[in-house]
């Protein structure tokens, strides 16, 4: 039977350990005679679980104890308007927000935040097509902004930051917010350097569902009067993540995940198998004239790895042969088309070799 390798940007592969670990605990989890799915969100069991998930993802990140880590619904796009109903509220209104405009997520976050205050585009990728990160001493920051908005890896156009930029003397101390859905665990950094982090799960964690959000403490208490309690920060944190019913299974799964992350050895260890596999794959759509990748090397995704054919007449071809060789998911999205291959932590290399092997044997059948 063909090994298959599923390349999608999200809802995305999971570590087949923990599907198996979870397999195992369907029908009941640790003899409590209850699925996860079944459990009440305030009973013993249930926080036994949240409780784990918190610990291990602050322990794998180095979350520093003036942050609050917080468990909610709403996905990454959800987000994008509760960060402004958050944020906009720390200065005089109308506030400021000021954006670095990388590629299609950041252009869903300035629209969304243009319904709760000002957006100052500081930077944009605009002219290049949105193949590179602008460059720091390029960005035009607005001295009193309230938050400055990143998306630190460009899910749909490949690109990522290389940098954790120091913004503080140019906005007076506003904190960054770090769009981090498509990359968080899969490199290591300081979280320090940023006011708050937030992602949705599936991309790079756990099934769709869950959001988390990486905030510190003097950020908490923001929030404009039109915020849903659910989604007003310090009411969630008061709570412990418990305001409303969180989205248990999905926590339930990142905190396998999380679990996994500490057997390969952590962040730091699952870094470099994802520079191995990243650096795999560039270096063999360098090296030919059949493909190509048009980010600029400086800015290159490790977790998602757009490309497109010389002859893009084949591109049905290439989807249904790579589909029949158990290659899954490698069609670009719809608003740049060509392909895109999905690598994030739970991708193996031994999956990025059968790609390129595919591709290579492919190139060859088509020239």
């Amino acid at each position: 039977m063909t090994t298959i390798y599923n390349f999608s940007a999200g809802p995305a592969v999971l570590p087949k350990e923990v599907l198996q670990q979870a397999a195992a605990e369907m029908l009941d989890w640790h003899g409590s005679g209850m699925s996860v799915m079944e459990m009440s969100h305030r009973g013993p069991e249930f926080m036994s679980i949240l409780a784990a998930a918190q610990s291990d993802l602050r322990e794998l990140l180095a979350v520093p104890d003036n942050y609050k880590i917080l468990f909610l619904q709403g996905g990454g796009l959800g987000e994008n308007a509760i960060v402004p109903m958050n944020l906009m509220g720390r200065k005089p209104q109308p506030a400021t927000a000021d954006f670095v405009h990388t590629g299609s997520w950041t252009g869903k976050s300035i629209k969304e935040a243009k319904k709760y205050g000002n957006v100052n585009i500081a930077a944009s990728g605009e002219a290049g097509r949105y193949t590179s990160v602008p460059a720091r001493d390029s960005w035009k920051l607005t001295p009193d902004a309230a938050y400055v908005h990143l998306c630190t890896n460009e899910t749909i156009d490949g690109v990522e930051y290389q940098f954790a930029p120091d913004v503080a003397a140019e906005t007076g101390g506003a904190p960054i917010v770090a769009d981090m859905s498509s990359h968080i665990l899969s490199r290591v950094i300081d979280v320090s350097k940023y006011g708050v982090i937030f992602g949705g799960a599936q991309k790079n964690i756990g099934p769709a569902g869950l959001t988390i959000v990486i905030v510190r403490e003097d950020l908490l208490g923001h929030a404009l009067p039109i915020c849903p309690s659910a989604f007003d920060w310090k009411v969630v944190a008061d709570n412990d993540s418990m305001y409303n019913t969180p989205p248990t299974y999905a926590i339930y799964i990142a905190g396998l995940v999380f679990q996994w992350l500490k057997q390969q050895g952590g962040v730091a260890a699952m870094e470099q198998k994802n520079i191995a596999k990243s650096s795999l794959l560039y270096e063999y759509l360098d090296s030919t004239d059949f493909y190509e990748n048009r980010v600029d090397k400086g800015s290159r995704s490790r977790m998602n790895v757009p490309f497109y054919l010389k002859d893009e007449s084949l591109n049905a071809a290439f989807l249904a042969e790579a589909k029949a060789n158990g290659l899954l998911q490698l069609k670009g999205h719809k608003s740049v088309g060509g392909m895109r291959a999905s690598i994030y932590n739970a991708m193996p290399m031994e999956g990025v070799q059968a790609l390129i092997s595919f591709m290579q044997a492919f190139a060859r059948k088509h020239s």
